[in-house]
Protein backbone atom coordinates (compact mmCIF):
# COMPACT_ATOMS: atom_id res chain seq x y z
CA UNK A 1 0.00 0.00 0.00
CA UNK A 2 1.50 3.43 -0.96
CA UNK A 3 1.19 6.58 1.54
CA UNK A 4 1.40 10.25 -0.22
CA UNK A 5 2.70 12.34 2.24
CA UNK A 6 2.79 16.04 2.84
CA UNK A 7 4.85 17.98 5.41
CA UNK A 8 5.53 21.39 6.84
CA UNK A 9 6.71 22.92 10.16
CA UNK A 10 8.93 21.13 12.79
CA UNK A 11 6.29 20.92 14.65
CA UNK A 12 3.17 20.47 12.78
CA UNK A 13 4.06 17.95 9.99
CA UNK A 14 0.75 17.04 8.10
CA UNK A 15 0.43 13.95 6.31
CA UNK A 16 -2.38 12.51 3.70
CA UNK A 17 -2.87 8.75 3.94
CA UNK A 18 -2.58 6.63 6.69
CA UNK A 19 -1.72 8.88 9.72
CA UNK A 20 -0.66 8.00 13.54
CA UNK A 21 -1.59 11.62 15.54
CA UNK A 22 -1.19 10.24 18.70
CA UNK A 23 1.86 11.65 20.60
CA UNK A 24 5.02 9.41 21.57
CA UNK A 25 4.89 8.20 24.61
CA UNK A 26 7.71 10.43 26.52
CA UNK A 27 7.89 8.95 30.22
CA UNK A 28 10.62 6.74 29.62
CA UNK A 29 12.49 9.16 27.81
CA UNK A 30 12.41 11.95 30.36
CA UNK A 31 13.50 9.40 33.28
CA UNK A 32 16.44 8.51 31.21
CA UNK A 33 17.58 12.90 31.36
CA UNK A 34 16.10 12.91 34.79
CA UNK A 35 18.82 9.74 36.32
CA UNK A 36 21.41 10.89 33.35
CA UNK A 37 21.22 7.30 31.80
CA UNK A 38 20.58 9.02 28.47
CA UNK A 39 24.20 9.18 27.20
CA UNK A 40 27.00 6.08 26.31
CA UNK A 41 30.17 6.79 27.85
CA UNK A 42 32.14 5.26 25.31
CA UNK A 43 30.24 6.94 22.91
CA UNK A 44 30.24 10.45 23.60
CA UNK A 45 30.86 13.22 20.80
CA UNK A 46 32.56 16.24 21.37
CA UNK A 47 31.54 18.05 17.67
CA UNK A 48 28.83 17.59 15.08
CA UNK A 49 29.03 19.22 11.91
CA UNK A 50 26.36 19.92 9.42
CA UNK A 51 26.79 20.49 5.70
CA UNK A 52 23.95 21.94 4.53
CA UNK A 53 24.09 21.72 0.70
CA UNK A 54 25.06 17.84 1.10
CA UNK A 55 22.65 17.42 3.50
CA UNK A 56 24.73 15.90 5.83
CA UNK A 57 25.23 15.65 9.70
CA UNK A 58 28.64 14.06 10.85
CA UNK A 59 29.63 13.87 14.53
CA UNK A 60 32.98 13.64 15.45
CA UNK A 61 35.24 12.71 19.03
CA UNK A 62 38.51 13.83 18.86
CA UNK A 63 38.63 14.46 14.87
CA UNK A 64 37.30 10.47 14.41
CA UNK A 65 34.27 10.11 12.67
CA UNK A 66 31.52 8.26 15.09
CA UNK A 67 28.35 8.55 12.75
CA UNK A 68 26.76 10.31 9.71
CA UNK A 69 23.15 10.38 8.56
CA UNK A 70 21.08 12.37 5.97
CA UNK A 71 18.77 15.48 6.97
CA UNK A 72 16.44 17.60 5.88
CA UNK A 73 16.45 21.41 6.55
CA UNK A 74 14.29 24.00 6.59
CA UNK A 75 11.95 24.52 3.60
CA UNK A 76 14.22 27.50 2.23
CA UNK A 77 17.09 25.49 3.35
CA UNK A 78 18.79 26.47 0.12
CA UNK A 79 18.28 30.08 0.51
CA UNK A 80 21.53 30.82 2.73
CA UNK A 81 21.50 31.94 6.63
CA UNK A 82 18.73 32.30 8.53
CA UNK A 83 17.65 35.70 8.91
CA UNK A 84 14.57 36.00 11.22
CA UNK A 85 12.14 34.24 12.41
CA UNK A 86 9.64 32.28 10.28
CA UNK A 87 12.02 32.40 7.32
CA UNK A 88 12.15 28.63 7.01
CA UNK A 89 16.02 28.63 6.82
CA UNK A 90 18.19 26.55 8.51
CA UNK A 91 20.96 28.89 10.05
CA UNK A 92 24.92 29.17 9.63
CA UNK A 93 27.29 29.37 12.49
CA UNK A 94 28.86 27.62 15.35
CA UNK A 95 26.29 26.52 18.32
CA UNK A 96 26.28 24.21 20.60
CA UNK A 97 23.93 21.80 22.56
CA UNK A 98 22.30 23.29 24.89
CA UNK A 99 19.02 21.30 25.97
CA UNK A 100 17.43 17.48 24.73
CA UNK A 101 14.35 17.36 24.81
CA UNK A 102 11.48 14.73 24.87
CA UNK A 103 9.12 15.99 22.64
CA UNK A 104 5.73 14.32 21.76
CA UNK A 105 5.62 15.61 18.01
CA UNK A 106 8.72 14.97 16.71
CA UNK A 107 10.18 11.95 18.96
CA UNK A 108 13.55 13.89 20.90
CA UNK A 109 15.25 16.71 20.07
CA UNK A 110 18.44 18.44 20.72
CA UNK A 111 17.88 22.57 20.68
CA UNK A 112 21.04 24.60 20.18
CA UNK A 113 22.26 27.76 20.60
CA UNK A 114 20.68 29.80 17.92
CA UNK A 115 20.65 33.01 17.96
CA UNK A 116 23.97 33.71 18.97
CA UNK A 117 25.25 37.41 19.05
CA UNK A 118 26.35 37.69 15.07
CA UNK A 119 22.51 35.94 14.23
CA UNK A 120 20.96 39.02 16.39
CA UNK A 121 23.26 41.79 14.80
CA UNK A 122 21.47 40.23 11.32
CA UNK A 123 18.37 40.53 12.16
CA UNK A 124 18.61 43.61 13.80
CA UNK A 125 20.33 45.03 10.50
CA UNK A 126 16.95 43.56 8.88
CA UNK A 127 14.80 45.12 11.38
CA UNK A 128 13.75 41.43 12.30
CA UNK A 129 13.48 38.97 15.43
CA UNK A 130 15.98 36.06 15.01
CA UNK A 131 13.82 33.32 15.92
CA UNK A 132 15.10 30.56 18.08
CA UNK A 133 14.08 26.98 19.37
CA UNK A 134 16.13 25.30 16.67
CA UNK A 135 16.80 22.07 17.01
CA UNK A 136 18.18 18.98 15.36
CA UNK A 137 15.09 16.59 15.88
CA UNK A 138 13.40 13.27 14.83
CA UNK A 139 10.30 12.26 12.97
CA UNK A 140 6.72 12.89 13.37
CA UNK A 141 4.58 9.75 14.52
CA UNK A 142 3.31 8.75 11.46
CA UNK A 143 6.69 8.23 10.36
CA UNK A 144 8.04 6.23 13.66
CA UNK A 145 9.31 3.32 12.61
CA UNK A 146 11.04 5.25 9.62
CA UNK A 147 8.94 3.94 6.26
CA UNK A 148 8.58 7.01 5.10
CA UNK A 149 12.97 8.46 5.84
CA UNK A 150 13.26 8.13 2.30
CA UNK A 151 10.58 10.37 1.39
CA UNK A 152 11.34 12.88 4.79
CA UNK A 153 15.24 13.11 3.89
CA UNK A 154 14.13 13.72 -0.20
CA UNK A 155 12.48 17.26 1.00
CA UNK A 156 13.30 20.03 3.49
CA UNK A 157 10.14 20.75 5.38
CA UNK A 158 11.19 22.11 8.73
CA UNK A 159 10.85 25.48 10.27
CA UNK A 160 14.50 25.79 10.02
CA UNK A 161 15.53 22.57 12.34
CA UNK A 162 17.43 19.45 10.87
CA UNK A 163 15.16 16.44 10.94
CA UNK A 164 16.92 13.13 11.54
CA UNK A 165 15.48 9.91 10.99
CA UNK A 166 14.67 8.44 14.60
CA UNK A 167 16.77 5.82 14.39
CA UNK A 168 19.69 8.48 14.03
CA UNK A 169 18.46 11.24 16.45
CA UNK A 170 18.83 7.82 18.91
CA UNK A 171 22.38 7.66 18.11
CA UNK A 172 22.87 10.85 18.29
CA UNK A 173 21.17 11.18 21.82
CA UNK A 174 23.36 8.26 23.71
CA UNK A 175 26.31 9.90 22.10
CA UNK A 176 25.41 14.13 23.11
CA UNK A 177 25.71 16.06 26.38
CA UNK A 178 24.95 19.32 26.82
CA UNK A 179 27.90 21.84 25.33
CA UNK A 180 29.24 19.71 22.88
CA UNK A 181 30.06 21.90 19.59
CA UNK A 182 27.94 22.10 16.52
CA UNK A 183 29.32 23.76 12.79
CA UNK A 184 26.26 24.44 10.75
CA UNK A 185 28.01 25.36 7.09
CA UNK A 186 26.17 26.35 3.63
Amino acid sequence: MGIVVFISGCGEPQAYGKVDNTPYAISECRQELAHGTDVEADKLADKIVVYKKKRELSMYRKGKLLYACKISLGKNGDKGNKIQAGDYRTPEGSYYIVRKKCDPRLYKSLMISYPNEEDKARARAHGAKPGGYITIHGQPKWNADGHADRYTLAHDWTEGCMAVPNKAIDTLWRSVKNGVKIDIHP
